[in-house]
């Protein structure tokens, strides 16, 4: 038959004995749409040519391949990746395959005719004691071995877990409740309180992960109390007895339609086992901190970094709830030379310790965006390991150690102000008429830094990350910002540099903020401001430390009133060091223009 794949004969009753077959090819004889409340599940007849299989199941997230009226019968299909499963129904033991990954070889209009006269696999086995032999599955090998009951776990391995073989996550849905996963932690919330109208609890979820798949699990109440602290993050665990429902996409990113929900008669034990069976380790999509700039918020994302300041902790409370939060940013770096803030809450914010500058690992930190400065927060389904034993982390110890961090080029949290201004190349004495309409004006110019005034370049802020209002010290170790309407027990520095600046046609007062002040400065508005509280000589040299130093200066310009007078104000938007290949180009094309030289 020309063109059409050939079939792995008789390769389902080893498959479904749990032998390993690479990558078998199968005619489908008959496909089943199984629907069940708002998910749905494929069923498969497939064929070997002497075999077929009538309980092969496609994974969820292949949905798509039978709406797009792929699964046709038969059609040729390579099975590139699966698993077997064993459903307690009726005590019977099937095993079903569970199809992960499939290709189509050949549509089945280019078959157009059933391959071979294939009997059921299961059929064959009965009439024939040494295949039967072979296709019996060794249940006793597979069984989980016996592990050492946990003290928060009442629930001792019922027979459930003794009787039957572990299950894939993608076999899991609502209509079936004797199963067994193996799962590994791959990120676990905090404890959190609720309370309304219908009362109060506590809650926290986890996600899970093996090698079909991942899925959410939430526990409530009595089961946090039982289960919380015996759930750690990295390690396997075999899990039982829990509710399954479709899964609320408003607050999952994973790839499955169900979620879990602890009950009380779920029981959960932690795989002791050397070896964990082939439940994948924790993988990380790890990017550079300098491509976090360019990301869209709310996105989730993998960074590693050294941590290299450590903000204070911050205590609020809602003006909504009235709940009370703690939180803390970090400034993590790496060896793409970008700095970006890392905001941790509650315990993880309190217990931080910085003192010895580790390596911070972020898996699925959320992006948060602020007058153009982009930020990473730690979410629900977040996690944060310290000092990961990783390649990259290790790479990243000796890179800090040996000097890296100290020229920090992108600081990807900085507040523009102005996201997406023109900048257009402008002397100072071509710009003197900017910023006298209703908006200000942007432009950007090459100029040397003739002097830093060092006095009132820094005052005392709200702590809130959102709010740099100046707070009133009240004297009895508390400070009041009042745009916020709170008391706090302590404050930020925030910069508020003046500086003189000049290009070739004449020199301009500018002001730059905060965090434009810690890029040229190359300090943290803190160490600033202890500096000019407790050693103003060390302070002043930092001040003088960018004396006749040159950057490229995007600028605001606007003309503002004070009484009967006006003037016109430069405010630093964004102080880059000089690219000399691109400002040289800029200048030859500006000669070219001043000559009448047609640009090549």
């Amino acid at each position: 038959m020309p063109g059409i794949a050939p079939l792995s004969v008789g390769v389902i009753p080893r498959m479904m004995a749990g032998e390993e077959v690479e990558s078998p090819v199968f005619q489908i004889l008959g496909v089943k749409r199984i629907v069940g409340g708002e998910n749905e599940r494929i069923r498969l007849l497939i064929s070997d040519s002497i075999y077929f299989n009538s309980y092969a199941m496609v994974a969820t997230q292949l949905n798509s391949m039978f709406t797009e009226d792929k699964l046709k019968e038969n059609s040729i299909v390579r099975v590139d990746k699966y698993v077997t499963s064993v459903v307690n129904k009726n005590d019977s033991g099937r095993r079903v395959l569970i199809i992960l990954e499939m290709t189509i070889l050949n549509t089945g209009d280019q078959v157009n005719k059933k391959i071979g006269e294939p009997i059921s696999y299961t059929e064959a086995a009965t009439n024939s004691k040494p295949t039967a032999a072979v296709v019996a599955p060794k249940q006793q090998e597979n069984k989980p071995k016996p592990m050492h009951t946990n003290h928060n776990n009442n629930h001792t391995l019922d027979q459930t877990i003794n009787s039957g073989l572990t299950h894939p996550i993608a076999s899991l849905s609502p209509y079936q409740n004797k199963w067994v996963i193996k799962v590994r932690v791959t990120a676990k919330s905090s404890l959190r309180t609720w309370s309304n109208a219908k009362g109060e609890g506590k809650l926290f979820s986890m996600d899970l992960m093996d090698e079909s798949g991942e899925i959410r699990a939430t526990a409530f109440k009595e089961q946090c109390d039982k289960y919380f602290d015996m759930i750690e993050v990295d390690k396997v665990y075999y899990i039982s007895k829990c509710q399954l429902k479709p899964a609320n996409k408003q607050y999952s990113t994973l790839k499955n339609d169900y979620e879990m929900t602890f009950t009380s008669d779920t029981v959960v034990q932690l795989c002791e086992d050397d070896d964990d069976g082939g439940i994948p380790e924790v993988k990380y999509d790890l990017i550079s901190i300098s491509r976090v700039a360019n990301m869209e918020p709310k996105t989730s994302v993998d960074v590693i970094g050294v941590c290299k300041e450590v903000g204070e902790l911050q205590v609020f409370t809602s003006r909504t709830t009235n709940k009370e939060f703690k939180k803390r940013d970090l400034t993590l770096v790496d060896a793409s030379d970008a700095a970006v803030t890392l905001t941790i809450w509650g315990d993880d914010a309190v217990n931080f310790d910085g003192h010895v500058q580790p390596v911070i690992l972020v898996k699925g930190g959320r992006i948060n965006e602020f007058n153009g400065g982009k930020s990473i927060s730690m979410g629900g389904g977040s996690v944060m390991k310290i000092n990961p034993d990783i390649p990259e982390g290790h790479k990243l110890r000796g890179w800090f150690d040996n000097g890296g961090g100290a020229n920090i080029t992108t600081l990807v949290s900085a507040r523009t102000g102005a996201g997406g201004f023109s900048t257009e190349w402008r002397t100072f004495h071509e710009a003197r008429n900017l910023g006298t309409g209703d908006k200000p004006d942007y432009f950007q110019t090459k100029a040397v830094v003739h002097l830093v005034k060092s006095n009132n370049a820094y005052y005392k802020a709200c702590p809130q990350a959102e709010c740099n209002k100046k707070v009133i010290d009240e004297n009895n170790g508390h400070y009041r910002c009042e745009r916020c309407n709170a008391v706090f027990p302590n404050f930020k520095y925030r910069l508020l540099v003046n500086m003189s600046i000049g290009d070739w046609t004449s020199n301009r007062w500018v002001t730059c903020f905060s965090d434009i002040g810690e890029q040229l400065l190359g300090r943290s508005a803190q160490e600033i401001g202890e500096a000019m509280d407790n050693n103003p000589t060390e302070a002043e040299e930092i001040f003088n430390s960018i004396n006749f130093h040159s950057f490229i200066f995007k600028l605001r310009s606007k003309v503002e009133t004070y009484g009967d007078m006006s003037r016109s104000k430069l405010t630093v938007q964004a102080a880059t060091p000089v690219n000399y290949k691109e400002y040289n180009k800029y200048l030859i094309n500006n000669l070219k223009e001043l000559t009448g030289i047609n640009k090549v």
